[in-house]
């Protein structure tokens, strides 16, 4: 019987390396996870493709698909809209593929409460002093960027509380499969595996 993938979104700090973590565990175990990827009105960057990086779509594709509720979630950045499609979702899902979606807070419980299965995971650097060491490391950040981002650090943590797991990103190679082994353990839980039981006792009670 093909097991149907588990909904996995994946939020943290700026500079927590969450990005990392996602691509380092997709390259690792490929055949396990999809990264869903968000639909967007904003321009392609430079060597973006579509259906790669985002869908890239008008303001009037993306209006016609919050009126069709093709989106799982989405909201409005710097006059941009950004969104989550359902049907990329729900295809990889069915494939068996436990699909990633990493977004921020607001949007993630936005999506469990959809897809109540939905399981949460948070991102941290194991301290403020780290996280402000990454985000200077970057390099590409000048003081004025960084006290910023420390700042909206504190809105980023707001409903962190609702998620189910929170993974201290120390070292990559752990963290990854740290990520990983929660995935893997919670799709183990007796509550996810329901008819799989139920199928068992009644073929116990017809044998």
């Amino acid at each position: 019987m093909k097991k149907k993938g588990l909904l996995i979104v994946v939020s943290g700090f700026s500079g927590s390396g969450k990005g990392t973590i996602m691509k380092q565990l997709l390259k690792k175990y490929e055949e396990q996870y999809a990264l869903s990827v968000s639909a967007t009105t904003r321009q392609p960057r430079p060597g973006e493709v579509d259906g790669r990086e985002y869908f890239f779509r008008t303001t009037e594709q993306f209006e016609k698909m919050i009126g069709q509720d093709a989106l799982i979630e989405y909201a409005q950045y710097v006059g941009n809209y950004y969104g989550t499609p359902k049907a990329y979702v729900e295809q990889q899902l069915a494939a068996g593929k436990d699909v990633i979606l990493e977004i921020e807070i607001q949007g993630a419980l936005k999506v469990k409460k959809k897809f109540p299965d939905t399981l949460l995971l948070f991102v941290t650097p194991p301290s403020v002093d780290v996280l402000r060491e990454r985000l200077i490391g970057r390099g590409t950040e000048d003081a004025e960027t960084v006290k910023k981002r420390l700042g909206r650090a504190i809105e980023e943590a707001d409903g962190v509380e609702e998620y189910d797991y929170l993974v201290v990103n120390d070292d990559l190679d752990t963290c990854v499969e740290e990520v990983h082994s929660i995935i893997q353990a919670e799709k183990l839980r007796v509550s996810r595996n329901i008819n799989f039981i139920n199928e068992i006792k009644s073929e116990l009670k017809g044998e």
